[in-house]
């Protein structure tokens, strides 16, 4: 038997690193997790996990965040999540940030920023092809979350969840956005995907956080009752995120 104080250095550094990208990867497909969340979901101890995020913190891969307390606050102090930075955004996929923004800047400068939206509209209805059989062959109550695993197969690590407090609704949230820091300087990507959402979903939604303004987490209000879409896209549309790091 091999014990781990035995095992040569380089093989010790590879599993350090396998642990601290399963931890990262973890933040990444689920959003800003406490110590204990990744231990469970890991199947690592606390101890563990606490070690690797203080190496991933050192690194400026994740950042310890004071987590969102919805409803009445409870004694003691409010656990830390820790949720991707830009940095550890940018370690899984977003190489081709300066040509899109590049070229959106272009569309800009010459043709207007409605020609952005435009372009906006255009992209986020052809690539929401697939989005639209998937949540049409889903039964109401399950539409939100045909969508969301529709958009994970996108690589948009989304879930939907029941909204929090006493709002009578879901959340549809997308804990990843391989478009992020350009969104950050157009946000009419973001206009764009709201709409499509309402239009999807056949209600009025509303986009309380995205990652491109600086959110751990893009998070988009559904009423399980709404209003129709065609009532509604311009109010959708028109929505400012707020801040949700948790």
């Amino acid at each position: 038997m091999k014990y781990v104080g035995e095992a040569p250095q380089e093989e010790l550094a590879t599993g350090e690193r396998s642990t601290r990208n399963r931890i990262a990867r973890s933040v990444l497909d689920h959003g800003p997790s406490t110590a204990a969340d990744l231990a469970k979901r890991l199947g690592l101890t606390q101890a563990a996990v606490r070690r690797q995020l203080d190496a991933l913190v050192s690194d400026d891969v994740v950042e310890a965040r004071e987590q969102r307390v919805y409803g009445a606050r409870t004694r003691g102090r409010p656990a830390k999540v820790f949720a991707l930075t830009d940095c550890g955004r940018d370690a899984f996929d977003q190489s081709y940030d300066a040509l899109a923004a590049d070229a959106l800047r272009w569309i800009a400068e010459t043709s207007g920023d409605e020609a952005v939206m435009a372009f906006a509209r255009a992209r986020v209805a052809d690539q929401s092809a697939p989005y639209r059989v998937a949540v049409d062959a889903a039964a109401p109550e399950t539409r939100t979350e045909a969508l969301a695993k529709a958009l994970s197969a996108d690589g948009y690590a989304a879930t939907a969840r029941s909204a929090p407090g006493p709002q009578q609704g879901e959340q549809l949230c997308q804990h990843h956005c391989p478009v992020a820091h350009v969104a950050e300087q157009y946000p009419q990507l973001c206009e764009a995907e709201t709409e499509i959402f309402s239009s999807l979903l056949g209600t009025h939604v509303q986009r309380l956080a995205t990652i491109a303004h600086g959110d751990g987490v893009c998070t988009t209000y559904i009423p399980r009752s709404g209003h129709p879409t065609s009532q509604t896209t311009d109010s959708a549309s028109a929505s400012k995120p707020g801040r949700n790091p948790a």
